[in-house]
């Protein structure tokens, strides 16, 4: 059976059939900014979104399965799935408007909660702390980025001790602006730490130790956040694109590019008959499942999902 081109992204080596209002929500629910998106080893889907409750569940067809997180409202934003050392699966989400950081388990039990570091140094007298993004290294220290406070990525122990923090605002090579997004990049033999330095429109990448390695901005605009997929990572671009780059940070696609969607007024909150089925707006989260069909949650009033499915050469 053809598929109608105006359904696929992509190009010929990446191309996806577009799933458009692939969730079905229970009556009653109804989505808020929908700012992340994870898949567990069994293939269901976690949204995190600023409605209530804030932690969805859907198998991959987009039916409804479960949800909880009701103390997230107006606060979702980072969230990540960690397989632990003991092969459990964990989430680990940021709450900006409670400054926290909630690692729990598949059913939302927390079992860890991190708040503001002791640092009086960097934060008091209106300097606040705000945490966008978390990641975790195979060793179990978790790294947490301060993306709407002041801009510095904080690392800590397994069990939550803090132990030191890099970055400060500015714009000078290891400095961030906005540090919208952390992630763990495990393709060149040792872990990095993949920082989307949002406000300085580029990625810097950094030892688990916080020294700067190198820094790239080709084929981006307003990175958010990370995930690794193979030797690729997909990044979801606030200005209107996820952008897939190579093992060497080189770009392979952009998919669902809408170059006007971000000028509009009142972006990100365009009307709904603005949408495009291929065209992304505000694309905030984004995540891979095991058949490799890709999972793009937007930054929009209402909230967006969207699923692209995987296109095989016959």
């Amino acid at each position: 059976m053809s598929i109608a081109a105006e359904s696929i992204v992509g190009n010929a080596k990446h191309r996806y059939q577009v799933t458009e209002n692939w969730a079905k929500l229970p009556e009653g629910i109804e989505l808020g900014y929908t700012h992340g998106i994870v898949t567990d080893k069994r293939n269901y889907v976690y949204v995190f979104h600023t409605g209530s409750p804030s932690v969805l569940k859907f198998d991959a067809d987009g039916n409804w399965l479960a949800s909880w997180g009701e103390e997230f409202a107006g606060g979702a934003h980072g969230f990540y799935l960690h397989e632990e050392k003991d092969g459990s699966e964990r989430l680990y989400m940021t709450d900006t408007a409670r400054g926290l950081t909630v690692k729990s388990n598949l059913h939302g039990e927390a079992l860890l909660t991190i708040g503001a570091p002791e640092r009086p140094d960097l934060y008091g007298e209106g300097r606040r702390f705000i945490p966008t993004d978390v990641a975790v290294d195979p060793e179990g220290f978790i790294y947490i980025a301060d993306g709407y406070g002041e801009s510095w990525i904080h690392k800590y122990t397994a069990e939550g001790e803090y132990l030191f923090s890099w970055g400060g605002k500015g714009s000078e090579p290891g400095q961030l602006n906005c540090p919208h997004g952390v992630s763990i990049d495990l393709r060149r033999g040792e872990p990095e730490v993949y920082v989307a330095d949002r406000g300085n429109h580029r990625i810097q990448v950094f030892t688990t130790e916080g020294r700067l390695k190198r820094m790239f901005d080709d084929d981006l605009d307003m990175p958010c956040s990370f995930f690794f997929a193979g030797d690729e990572v997909y990044i979801p671009d606030l200005h209107s694109r996820v952008t897939i780059l190579d093992r060497n940070d080189l770009l392979i696609t952009h998919l669902g590019e809408d170059q006007q969607a971000y000028k509009q007024e009142g972006w990100p909150n365009l009307p709904k008959s603005y949408f495009r089925a291929r065209k992304f707006s505000s694309p905030h989260g984004v995540c891979v499942d095991r058949e490799g069909s890709v999972y793009v949650a937007e930054w929009t009033v209402d909230g967006r999902l969207t699923k692209l499915v995987r296109m095989r050469d016959e």
